[in-house]
């Protein structure tokens, strides 16, 4: 039987307002954010998927983005050791072998797909993993993001994934991009976008309910929708950074 996310909510929140969003009007807010805040909006990324970019900059994107990859899972198991909930932690346990891996090596997880991606753009695996490769802006904003989930509410630190629900639609552009444009990247690199079509509307859907399920006041709600405002503006402050060191 579900625990009532009420049992670990401070006193003065226990009791929804008459102001609490039914799921049509929260669905509506957290999908407009990505409608004007969601990094696909972004020069670079503009840039990127009209086949505009070098090769310097796309290797550079690539390397700088590996960064965030390797620190999803951290940030995944940041909320998880926040959540009281045993149901919610093993409905979101997945995300954490979907990036990282399983150790028997049959599901070699995102954070792999990543790697096989660069050593297509011809980055090897020691140049991503090296200290000091990424951009002390991208490193920033990915550092911001990790400790803002050990921070918050794990319902809000949920909803900040919420990104997710943008994510499909500009991985298959993304994909389609690379395969015209540059094709000197080898196309075995792919695995990563390819799998983020399906992966991306799996955790969008289990996200939302949940947000739906848990953020349960006013409050909450209105955190969860800053959350998943937060995660666009780190997204987009990832690429700000990028964009100055690689930008044609």
């Amino acid at each position: 039987m579900r625990v009532s996310i009420r049992a670990f909510l401070p006193n003065n929140m226990t009791t929804p307002s008459p102001a609490l969003w039914n799921r049509d009007e929260f669905t509506r807010r957290l999908r407009e954010i990505g409608m004007s805040r969601y990094h696909h909006l972004h020069p670079f990324h503009i840039a990127m998927n009209e086949g505009k970019l070098n090769e310097r900059a796309i290797r550079g994107w690539v390397l700088n983005r590996f960064y965030y990859q390797i620190n999803i899972p951290i940030k995944d198991a940041a909320i998880l050791s926040n959540c009281p909930l045993r149901d919610v932690r093993r409905l979101w346990l997945h995300r954490i072998t979907d990036h990282d891996g399983s150790l028997d090596g049959s599901h070699p997880g995102g954070i792999e797909s990543w790697l096989r991606l660069g050593e297509a753009c011809g980055i090897s695996k020691e140049a991503m993993f090296a200290a000091g490769a990424a951009l002390p802006g991208v490193r920033f904003a990915v550092d911001a993001y990790v400790n803002f989930t050990r921070t918050k509410p794990w319902p809000v630190a949920m909803a900040s994934s919420l990104t997710e629900l943008f994510a499909p639609d500009l991985m298959a552009v993304r994909l389609r991009a690379f395969e015209t444009h540059y094709t000197w990247v080898q196309p075995w690199g792919f695995d990563y976008f390819k799998k983020r079509l399906t992966q991306a509307k799996t955790d969008s859907n289990e996200g939302l309910e949940l947000a739906f399920q848990y953020c349960v006041t006013p409050e909450l709600q209105e955190q969860a929708v800053d959350a998943l405002r937060f995660k666009c503006d780190v997204l987009w402050t990832m690429l700000d950074a990028i964009s100055l060191e690689y930008g044609n």
